[in-house]
């Protein structure tokens, strides 16, 4: 190395998409790789002990809740950004549903001025509609001006078919991928978890899997019409899945991710009420857990997303009817892969960084692969090391998190986001 190291990452096993091999990482002033190679000479640089682990290029969320601005009393863009740290996260998406909603340039450049701040790299997704609400385009040729290059309205899917096909035919100019909370309003609306035996049960209104799968069988054919990219959010049921995995078949342009609680959670959790358990997409059945973990394991879903959605102790704590949706899972998400998922270690991998960082349009500083002149974004992972879930131990301002008490096998030891450690020894540097 002509240059001196800063920091030298040693020990470890680097996995990426070149493979696995037993190497040191070195890292120069500029926060990107020097060298990779085995035994390197750290002189006098920072040395970060990765022995007995895996260093891989860091993860990427496509599809985080930070909440600001507006419900800053749930999670802010700091807080969230040091719960994706820790869980091994160089870089979010952050959704759009926002107060205000982040359908303007004016809202786009103060979420990514307030992630400068972070401890990852902060993106954010825009509206496809002015202020989500299915009725008017947003401009998304000036949020695409200031690097936007996701467009969802998650939370809500577009309804209106027409709407949604002039939204595609502009994405596909602006060279920018649409991506789709799939669901029928007028089959969901009233429902509060899924529609089977465990509704019928609990006498809770339930949203039928059909709620979902309507709005992607609609969208793939308005992609097969446009040739417009489309991914597609949070797929939890079968019969989303075989869509997907026959469109892609078909060559169509899709994407498409799951979230951990649907790989790992079933309605059946909702037996007490729990309101911690109320997600939309709802948790569902044993056959559906099973065809995502079967999309997951043989291509047809490309990312595990986390959809990490805050909320606040009084309002998760309201009657079931009148909670909101959403689980926090920036911190337990590789885990839960590592833990519930039988995929080798370059699979998960695969699923948790290089594929969304394709996806996102951010490959070119996250996701890897691990070699000389790329920046360095590095989480280094004990792929052993078992743990319990606390979520009072959490670093987001929330707490509804389902795993409470759950033993995960999978930890974190260290984060570098551009050459900084900002995780070390699983512990936040800042």
């Amino acid at each position: 190395m002509a240059e001196a190291a800063v920091l030298v990452v040693t020990g470890g096993r680097v996995v990426d998409q070149e493979g696995e091999r037993p190497a040191d990482v070195a890292v120069g002033a500029d926060g990107r790789i020097l060298a990779v190679g085995p035994s390197l000479d750290p002189g006098g640089a920072r040395v970060l002990d990765a022995t007995g682990c895996i260093v891989a290029p860091g993860l990427v969320d496509l599809h985080t809740h930070l909440r600001e601005p507006g419900r800053e009393e749930a999670e802010t863009v700091e807080s969230g950004s040091r719960a994706a740290a820790l869980g091994g996260f160089t870089a979010v998406v952050a959704m759009p549903n926002t107060e205000p909603t982040v359908d303007n340039a004016a809202v786009v450049s103060q979420v990514l001025d307030l992630g400068k701040r972070g401890l990852c790299e902060v993106f954010t997704a825009g509206a496809i509609t002015v202020g989500r609400e299915g009725e008017q385009l947003a401009p998304m040729g000036e949020m695409a001006s200031l690097g936007v290059r996701l467009f969802t309205d998650d939370g809500r899917g577009v309804q209106d078919e027409r709407l949604m096909r002039r939204a595609l035919e502009y994405a596909s100019g602006l060279d920018v991928t649409l991506a789709q909370h799939c669901e029928v309003e007028s089959l969901s609306r009233g429902g509060h978890m899924h529609e089977g035996a465990w509704s019928s049960r609990l006498g809770i209104p339930g949203i039928p899997a059909q709620a979902e799968e309507l709005m992607v069988s609609r969208d793939l054919a308005l992609v097969e019409l446009t040739g417009a990219r489309m991914h597609f959010q949070h797929l939890s049921t079968a019969g989303s899945v075989e869509l997907v995995r026959a469109a892609k078949a078909a060559g169509l342009p899709v994407t498409a991710e799951a979230c951990p609680h649907h790989f790992t959670l079933t309605h059946a959790e909702l037996a007490g009420y729990d309101p911690v358990y109320k997600v939309n997409p709802p948790l569902r059945t044993d056959a559906d857990v099973a065809a995502i973990k079967r999309g997951l394991g043989d291509g047809t879903i490309d990312a595990i997303a986390t959809d990490h959605a805050p909320h606040t102790q009084e309002t998760k704590e309201a009657p079931f009817d009148e909670a909101p949706c959403g689980m926090v899972g920036l911190e337990t998400a590789l885990a839960l892969a590592l833990t519930e998922l039988e995929l080798p270690i370059e699979r998960v991998l695969a699923l948790l960084s290089w594929q969304p960082a394709a996806i996102a349009r951010i490959e070119d500083a996250h996701g890897g692969p691990i070699a000389v002149g790329r920046p360095a974004n590095l989480c280094v992972i004990d792929t052993e090391a078992s743990w319990v879930v606390d979520p009072a131990r959490s670093a987001s301002r929330s707490h509804n998190n389902p795993y409470a008490g759950r033993t995960l096998t999978g930890k974190v030891r260290h984060t570098v986001r551009w050459g900084e450690p900002v995780v070390i020894d699983g512990e936040a540097q800042r």
